[in-house]
């Protein structure tokens, strides 16, 4: 066992207790929790993100596919997310805002709740994790947000969850085409395309790739085809966001005093070097997921988080995505060992709510470091994802695609660290 392993294990359970005392104080003593205000009915100035989704969609209905005004609607925030999303949310354009508010949140409850269990019953994890990992995404400050705001991170995590399922089931097909249909949805998580192609799986990288194609022209062709051109603009336009919850590096740098080019250069050094580490193991161990290149099921989402710290804005809401990725990594352990510690700790840390952000004023000696909070458990959430393809192989995991005599080939374990 390294030091780093002795230091991570005894310090994991000290930060789960730190973490849960730091959210009961600030629910005690700090400003109303974000829950409170899930109810209120002013959706223009309490459900802002929703507010610009329900603009779009309803110029969509009201003037009909063709017409290229879905941003052009006078909503107070820009909608920077593609066309697609405009024509998918187009029947709740058709109601009233605050109708298709609640509808969209009862939705979100539902879609988290279903791919978090959907997830623990996939891993066998049993009862036990399953709560767990239930109860900490019910009570996570990233849901509470989600859900005030009106978010589509629960939408996008169902996607990744069936895209994630249908890989282990053996339709890497399937996953790739539900994985590319996400991303035309959200192309922030763009990252997640590269992997297929990290681990030479070349049919399902061209099958994802032309579902994201064909996706986006979709919901291009409905809106209309100026829309590309008035989306990419905006997107492209958009400036790195410093605020705390932005848990991106290029945010992180910001906050520091930095250029946001060097987060960005961080950021996709680590992307670069996730997907390197993942095209190692395919070229030494074969491109059999189980036994090879991602024997805990962990791949997509470390690639996800490094995407997610590369990106200009990543709001700490999107740790979401995360969750079944953790759960795989608990599912890669043992009861008590350091990887289960681990999840549990970034749990507890998601539950801290963001009134953590009132604590650190500027000049305080110890704020960049307490505005730093979110992208640490970002990180610490993608170093922990990596640890399964280095790890020893689950029991009854299938062989590697080509017969080898080296460690981890033909089924045989990884040696930790290999």
């Amino acid at each position: 066992m390294t030091r780093l392993h002795r230091l991570v294990r005894r310090a994991a359970p000290a930060v789960t207790a730190v973490a849960l005392l730091t959210a009961a104080l600030l629910l005690a003593f700090g400003p109303p929790p974000l829950l409170r205000w899930i109810p209120h009915p002013d959706v223009a100035g309490m459900h802002v993100d929703f507010d610009t989704f329900w603009h779009s969609a309803r110029a969509l209905v009201e003037y009909g596919p063709g017409s290229s005004v879905i941003y052009d609607t006078g909503a107070r925030l820009h909608n920077l997310n593609p066309p697609l999303l405009s024509v998918l949310l187009a029947p709740l354009g058709a109601l009233d805002a605050l109708t298709g508010y609640r509808i969209l949140t009862a939705c979100s409850v539902l879609l988290v709740a279903g791919s978090v269990v959907a997830a623990g019953r996939e891993l066998r994890l049993g009862p036990g994790w399953t709560l767990l990992g239930l109860g900490a995404v019910l009570a996570s400050s990233p849901l509470h947000g989600t859900l005030l705001l009106g978010q589509i991170y629960p939408l996008l995590l169902a996607g990744i969850t069936a895209g994630w399922i249908a890989e282990r089931r053996g339709h890497p097909v399937a996953a790739a085409v539900l994985y590319r249909i996400t991303v035309a949805l959200k192309p922030s998580l763009a990252p997640l395309l590269l992997l297929a192609a990290a681990q030479r799986r070349w049919r399902p990288f061209a099958a994802g790739v032309g579902a994201a194609a064909v996706a986006t022209l979709v919901g291009v062709a409905v809106a209309g085809w100026s829309t590309a051109w008035q989306w990419l603009t905006m997107a492209l336009a958009e400036p790195v966001g410093p605020t705390l919850d932005n848990a991106s590096l290029p945010g992180l740098a910001l906050r520091w005093g930095l250029p946001a080019a060097v987060g960005t250069v961080l950021g996709a050094a680590l992307l670069l070097g996730t997907l390197a580490h993942y095209a190692r193991r395919t070229a030494r161990y074969g491109s059999g997921l189980a036994a090879g290149t991602d024997p805990g099921g962990t791949a997509p989402f470390a690639v996800l988080a490094t995407g997610l710290l590369a990106a200009p804005i990543s709001w700490h809401n999107y740790l979401l995505l995360l969750w079944p990725g953790l759960l795989a990594l608990a599912a890669s352990g043992r009861p008590g060992d350091t990887r289960r510690r681990v999840v549990a700790a970034l749990f507890a840390l998601a539950v801290i709510p963001v009134a953590w952000g009132d604590l650190w004023a500027d000049g305080f000696p110890l704020s960049p470091l307490g505005r730093a909070l979110y992208t640490a458990v970002l990180l610490a959430a993608w170093w922990a994802l990596l640890r399964p393809a280095t790890g020893p192989v689950p029991p009854g995991s299938a062989p590697v695609s080509r017969p080898d005599r080296r460690p981890g080939a033909a089924g045989e374990p990884v040696r930790p660290g290999a």
